[in-house]
């Protein structure tokens, strides 16, 4: 034995956990959520109200948590997945029942202290139940077709209530996160394809279906897609988000016009600038070695989960592992690409940047989640 495993094995069993969390994970979220409240702090004019301090606070609360659940052991967590699920559903029905409004759309619960969103919250529960599903399920099943359509009604359920509040952002994130789990579960790749071809078909259903009694979705939404396509056709309008958004991100530069030095948002062209668009605040005053640095963080926590998912040999918490870190990366792909033009705007927030308390709690959660598995992983 040597000097090293001797001093772990040494340590009594609960501070041992402690030394086995995926430390490098935790600095890195740490670091991430420094660009943000220095961001935040930015975007308010130079002052720790009214976004930094509170983001601060959860984020403190949020790491705590982290810490919280990664100390659990993965088998009770394992155990919750179905009765998470479900809770998360009643939330999302009642949601719809007696949700409270915000710019348009009924997303959140007033709980007092705080507003919750259990759209973000599904995404989470989503992902353990189906990593206990496929853990129960034997491999040699895994592509029947019952055995398909039954995680596939776990994922359209929310898929459907999430719409109806009206939310394509996430909705899309819950359609795609949980068809990549059932990808990296070993679900065959014809079932994708047929998929694809499928919403090849509901694309162009979408769109002829524009001004007819049978819509199928909200018209702000085809707005967004003609924003998207052209967003020189309503430059004041539809397009005005898109549009200063650009002129943020080409005004950064290689190197940025420096902290504090953003004309877009300190004189209020941009607009979200604390939320959905922060990303072109720290593009414009950091340049593009600004947004490739943030971008890298982002990836080397990509890595070290699927590292840690890996070398873990206990099916649900490898997959729960990499159903988080999937869920991370489309959280950051799509919100990134959403303020340069490359996708549509859907209101995604940039992890752990973006101003916002349901979704950087949850984060935190999931992210316990994944040190849970870290942690308790055969050895």
């Amino acid at each position: 034995m040597s000097y090293l495993e001797y001093t772990v094995k040494s340590v009594p069993s609960g501070l041992r956990k402690v030394l086995f969390l995926n430390w490098p994970v935790a600095i890195l979220l740490a670091s991430v959520a420094g660009v943000g409240f220095l961001m935040l702090y930015s975007v308010a004019g130079g002052t720790f109200t009214p976004w930094a301090e509170p983001q601060m606070k959860r984020f403190a609360l949020g790491f705590g948590l982290m810490l919280m659940v990664g100390l659990v052991p993965i088998w009770f967590w394992r155990s919750l997945a179905g009765a998470a699920y479900l809770a998360t559903v009643v939330l999302l029905v009642a949601v719809e029942l007696f949700g409270t409004v915000g710019m348009g759309a009924q997303r959140w619960i007033d709980l007092g202290f705080m507003r919750l969103q259990p759209s973000e919250l599904m995404k989470i529960t989503l992902v353990m139940l189906l990593a206990a599903y496929y853990d129960w399920l034997p491999a040699k099943r895994t592509s029947r077709p019952f055995w398909v359509l039954l995680p596939l009604a776990f994922i359209l359920l929310p898929v459907f209530l999430v719409l109806r509040q009206p939310d394509l952002g996430t909705s899309i994130l819950l359609l795609a996160a949980g068809g990549g789990l059932m990808f990296l579960a070993g679900v065959h790749w014809a079932y994708f394809a047929a998929v694809l071809a499928s919403g090849i078909g509901l694309i162009a259903a979408v769109f002829q279906s524009r001004g007819t009694p049978w819509q199928m979705i909200k018209d702000y939404q085809y707005r967004r897609i003609d924003t998207f396509l052209d967003p020189s056709t309503d430059p004041l309008g539809a397009g005005y988000h898109i549009t200063q958004s650009k002129i943020a991100l080409g005004s950064g530069g290689w190197t940025g016009r420096g902290f504090m030095q953003g004309t877009q948002s300190r004189l209020n062209f941009l607009p979200e600038k604390h939320t959905d668009f922060i990303f072109t605040t720290l593009a414009e005053e950091f340049g593009f070695v600004g947004g490739v640095s943030l971008l890298a963080l982002y990836a080397l926590i990509i890595v070290f989960c699927v590292w840690s998912a890996m070398l873990n040999k206990d099916r649900f918490s490898s997959l729960l592992t990499l159903g988080i870190a999937l869920n991370f990366f489309l959280f950051f792909a799509v919100n990134m690409s959403m303020v340069m033009g490359l996708a549509p705007v859907v209101g995604v927030p940039l992890p752990l940047v973006s101003y916002g308390g349901s979704a950087m709690l949850v984060l935190m959660l999931a992210f316990g989640l994944m040190q849970s598995a870290h942690v308790h992983r055969p050895r």
